[in-house]
């Protein structure tokens, strides 16, 4: 037996190609430009030694200073032993050390080396010219509109960051 149901017009399937009208469309954007973006930063950091995973640590590093191992996680989107294998190569490297922490000597939070330090900034200026290459099909002030679009896209004045 069949219900009546209305009949509904099939929605635009995810094609992930230009033009892409599907509800699905913004997504696959960004993923495709998460994609070529990091290519390009991954060419920068490898005659550095290191890997996007790494960098993305230090980036929270300079930011927030010492940082406990499990907020590092969180902010990167790693999983604690993930981060665990990351920590141990930044000291390995002497990119980063861990501290104990003053009334927990369980908990172990990580600082950036002056090494780090040095290697982060070299990254900066290995990264410029790719950086720029990424946006050179982009027409003038379209850069600074992506980027502004971007930031609000990611960090909505509510402060709704949640998936």
């Amino acid at each position: 037996m069949t219900a009546d149901v209305p009949h509904r017009t099939t929605a635009s399937r995810a094609t992930d190609r230009p033009g892409d009208a599907s509800p699905f469309a913004l997504g696959l954007l960004l993923r495709r430009a998460h994609w070529r973006a990091a290519a390009v930063m991954t060419e920068a950091l490898r005659p550095l030694g290191i890997e996007l995973r790494h960098f993305a640590v230090l980036i929270v590093l300079v930011d927030r200073g010492p940082t406990m191992q499990r907020d590092l996680a969180a902010a990167t989107g790693s999983d604690k032993a993930g981060i665990m294998r990351i920590v141990d190569d930044l000291e390995r490297r002497g990119l980063a050390v861990r501290k104990t922490v003053p009334g927990d000597r369980r908990a172990r939070a990580v600082e950036i080396t002056p090494q780090g330090l040095e290697l982060f900034d070299a990254a900066h200026v290995a990264a410029e010219p790719l950086a720029e290459r990424l946006v050179a099909d982009l027409g003038s002030g379209e850069s600074g509109q992506l980027r502004d679009l971007l930031t609000r896209f990611a960090y909505p004045p509510g402060g709704d960051d949640a998936v």
